[in-house]
């Protein structure tokens, strides 16, 4: 028997359910494609060891591995030469995406300081929501120990819909808690 994440099946029988009777048919409604996950390096862009830490770090909270972004100009004021890496990124899709979105939801969102839902305001009107942390040691997987430097990420839903009504509703659908 197939592993299937109870996100997505939470999503197959209550969420499709939920917002049918505003579409003509099911297949209208509108679903989570991917999470893309990006952090950038910055000063530590010339220190190896700081950028396979980062590495390790993104590959281990998303659950699959990360690649490293590499820079496509030469920027001197920056010390910044072409092909150098300046991030790290994961994208997730499938039942990784669904795993990692209910991480996300229940064990790291609670762990986050001064938490108070998250903002509406990180819709970029194509119905795909942005979102920042500050600290990666949020995450449960990552040991406060082992880190040298605090860093934090950008965190991108990307829907099927091209409105950002239609996805806040999906998103909240999910679980994602949005401010009032």
């Amino acid at each position: 028997m197939e592993y299937i994440p109870r996100l997505k099946t939470k999503y197959q029988e209550e969420v499709v359910n939920n917002l049918k009777g505003n579409y003509k048919s099911v297949m209208q409604v509108p679903k989570l494609v991917k999470i893309c996950l990006n952090q950038g390096i910055g000063k530590a862009a010339s220190d190896k060891k700081q950028i396979e830490a980062a590495h390790q770090e993104m590959s281990i909270i998303a659950g699959q591995k990360a690649m490293l972004t590499n820079s496509t100009k030469d920027i001197s004021n920056f010390k910044l030469r072409k092909g150098m890496p300046v991030g790290v990124m994961v994208t997730l899709r499938g039942n990784q995406m669904y795993e990692f979105l209910e991480r996300f939801i229940t064990s790291t969102l609670p762990r986050v300081r001064d938490f108070s839902g998250l903002p509406t305001k990180g819709f970029d009107g194509r119905g795909n929501y942005t979102m920042g942390i500050k600290e990666q040691i949020a995450f449960p997987e990552i040991s406060i120990d082992k880190i040298k430097n605090i860093t934090g990420m950008d965190i991108t839903f990307v829907t099927s819909t091209d409105s950002n009504e239609e996805s806040l509703v999906l998103l909240r659908e999910l679980g994602l808690p949005f401010q009032k």
